[in-house]
């Protein structure tokens, strides 16, 4: 397991990591975290939901993800409440101070008011663990959230379950790395301590001699092996989940390339649609929720949202609605996609308040379709056609839209519930058609991705004691 003194500290990364370099070194890994709160989520073959995390690191192993990786999924749906996903499947909603405050072990078959997450996720592990070996568990947040721990289901109290080797992973970057990764381990109970066989330091900049010292001591305070320091990176690009990876995206526009302006939404889900697409030399994409500078762009996207009609509400109250209908107005490229899709048409109703108090709003008008809320949720992997092409994609909404069709086009504007819609180059060589004066290039996203995941093994092997991880893992 690697568990981490806080939350963005790089577990999710290193867990990605290490279910390359096993694969790798001939073994059978998967990844598994007990519970993720996250919005950037994944659906598995078998139509089911998880966080967008753990399927990044399944395919770092070479594996399809199941929920099995992730058997608890939170997803926020305001600064209060998540929908809770168990096993793929959404439960209903939950509000934060209740969920953590229910001890969670009642027995049972899964419900919302009495569920056993607790039996669930140790379920999930061990149907997991009689199918892949190595098992690379991620914890969440920081380990040593003691006012929590009675209601652990993801660190330490999963880590005791799978009698788990546990690797603290630590951020330099932020400051505080001695106190945070002391602290850490001397807040656990002695049982727990006894997990903990090594530290990794990670997001060092600088001169790695200059951490000489404070690697020993590091061990001499805490009596466990320092197995790594790991330099912060810039070449490497792995999908990330977290909202503080979003917070470091671009925010404004740029000359001489195609600025593309995704739409800042409140409650903003799988932004990780938009990487490919960034990643394009001929492109400036940028996230931004100011009117000029949408009117400005050459493209418009308005993203997946956890809450429809609260972001519509929003998209009108401060002007960023009609500065679409105006660009659209003058020509501009509107996409939308999944909740984004949704808002660019006619209305969408919520009569049973799946969503919340709003029962329906007017759409952008720029596409002919209505939606109305449903309890039941899509989650599926699809194949389309576009341009003559065979692409690729998942769907995972809530709604129901009175079209059939996968994706919506009218002049200027294309609407689509397929997340992973802009990962193929048919779609966004038809989107940057006579809009780039930059020559066009070929780029296989799958075959990125994989060499992504290699680079990322090879700089981990590089600053890491890998033969004392599998001592460890021998040893126990």
């Amino acid at each position: 397991m690697f568990a981490g003194t806080g939350s963005d500290v790089g577990k999710s990364i290193v867990a990605a990591a290490f279910c390359r370099i096993f694969k790798q070194d001939g073994y059978q890994p998967a990844p598994f975290k007990a519970q993720n709160m996250a919005l950037n989520s994944y659906a598995t073959p078998e139509g089911f939901e998880i966080g967008r995390a753990q399927a990044v690191q399944a395919e770092a192993a070479g594996i399809p993800c199941h929920t099995d990786m992730n058997p608890l999924l939170l997803k926020p749906q305001s600064d209060h409440t998540s929908q809770v996903v168990l096993n793929g499947r959404p439960i209903g909603n939950k509000d934060a101070y209740d969920y953590w405050r229910e001890r969670s072990v009642q027995r049972g078959s899964p419900s919302l008011s009495h569920p056993d997450f607790r039996s669930e996720v140790h379920a999930a592990f061990d149907r997991l663990a009689a199918r892949y070996n190595p098992i690379v568990m991620e914890g969440a947040g920081s380990i040593a959230e003691i006012n929590l721990k009675d209601r652990d289901l993801v660190n330490m109290s999963m880590a005791r379950h799978a009698k788990a080797d546990v690797i603290l992973v630590g951020d330099i970057d932020r400051g505080g790395v001695f106190a945070s990764v002391y602290g850490s381990i001397m807040l656990q109970t002695p049982e727990d301590r006894q997990l903990i066989k090594g530290i990794i330091i990670n997001k060092f900049r600088g001169d790695m001699r200059l951490f000489d010292e404070g690697r020993k001591m590091l061990e001499e305070i805490c009596g466990v092996p320092v197995l790594g320091v790991i330099p912060y990176y810039k070449d490497i690009y792995i999908d990330e989940e977290d909202s503080v990876a979003l917070e470091q995206k671009r925010r404004q526009l740029e000359e001489g390339k195609v600025n593309v302006a995704v739409v800042l939404l409140r409650h903003i889900s799988n932004y990780t649609d938009f990487d490919t697409l960034e990643r394009d030399p001929r492109v400036n994409l940028f996230y931004t929720n100011n009117v000029a500078d949408i009117q400005q762009a050459d493209i418009i996207i308005l993203p997946g949202t956890k809450s429809t009609l609260d972001d519509l509400l929003e998209l009108r109250r401060n002007g960023c609605a009609q500065a679409i209908q105006r660009a659209h107005r003058e020509g501009k490229t509107v996409v939308g996609i999944c909740g984004g899709y949704q808002i660019l048409g006619q209305m969408v109703s919520d009569p049973d308040g799946i969503e919340g108090s709003i029962t329906s709003l007017p759409g952008l008008g720029l596409l002919p379709i209505h939606t109305t809320m449903t309890p039941e949720k899509t989650t599926r992997q699809v194949t389309f056609e576009f341009n003559g092409q065979t692409c690729r994609g998942y769907e995972i909404h809530q709604g129901v839209s009175d079209t059939n069709n996968p994706i919506l086009q009218t002049d200027h504007c294309i609407g689509t519930y397929i997340h992973g819609f802009l990962d193929n180059a048919p779609v966004i060589e038809f989107l940057l058609k006579d809009k780039s004066h930059i020559e066009a290039c070929t780029f296989d996203y799958a075959t990125f991705k994989e060499k992504q995941y290699d680079k990322l093994a090879a700089h981990i092997r590089k600053y890491v004691d890998i033969n004392r991880i599998y001592e460890i893992l021998r040893h126990d």
